[in-house]
């Protein structure tokens, strides 16, 4: 049975769609997915189902939040497999002088096409700098996320997808709650 990763845009952020864990497992749950845990409280669930395709599994988790939640909730899904290959590809990891705690994994729903990440250029302003690959978008914010232009916000504008952002610490730690 294979191992998802699913993480969520805009729960639990600066006082606004407010989920009790235990809520959002009994969700993931009523779904039929085993051994539904979650890491902290900003929306990473990762569980056990049967081999699904992941986007129509990502708009069923969807669907299943709405309704239990009574909001909509953008759901990016990763396998642990996925997870285990971006954690092994990060470009900016190649580079010693770099500190981790400034790393960060923008998941999309959907890798863009190549005219839109043509347009990402005008993004990359000051010391901030990023790698589109895929479905992720790999990014170094040396003065901190909270300080740059690389918002979800900014690559769903310019990209059209649904976008959420993780700190290395985080993915790293999905990675390892997945078994991977």
């Amino acid at each position: 049975m294979p191992t998802y990763i699913a993480m969520l845009r805009g729960i639990n952020v600066s006082g606004h769609n407010i989920v009790k864990m235990e809520r959002l497992r009994a969700s993931f749950e009523s779904l039929k997915a085993r051994e539904v845990r979650t890491y902290v409280q900003s929306g990473n669930v990762v569980f056990q189902l049967a081999a699904h395709p992941p986007a129509p599994l990502a708009r069923r988790i969807e669907a299943r939040l709405l309704r239990d939640l009574g909001f909509s909730v953008a759901v990016l899904l990763r396998t642990a497999r996925d997870l285990k290959s971006l954690t092994t590809n990060n470009p900016f990891l190649r580079t010693t002088s770099i500190d981790p705690s400034k790393l960060h994994v923008t998941f999309l729903s959907e890798a863009p096409g190549k005219a839109a990440v043509l347009k990402l250029d005008a993004l990359a302003t000051g010391p901030d700098r990023f790698h589109v690959a895929g479905r992720e978008i790999y990014l170094h914010c040396p003065e901190g996320y909270g300080r740059t232009k690389l918002s979800n916000t900014a690559f769903e504008r310019i990209l059209s997808v649904s976008a959420t952002t993780r700190n290395w610490k985080t993915v790293n730690a999905l990675l390892e709650l997945a078994g991977g």
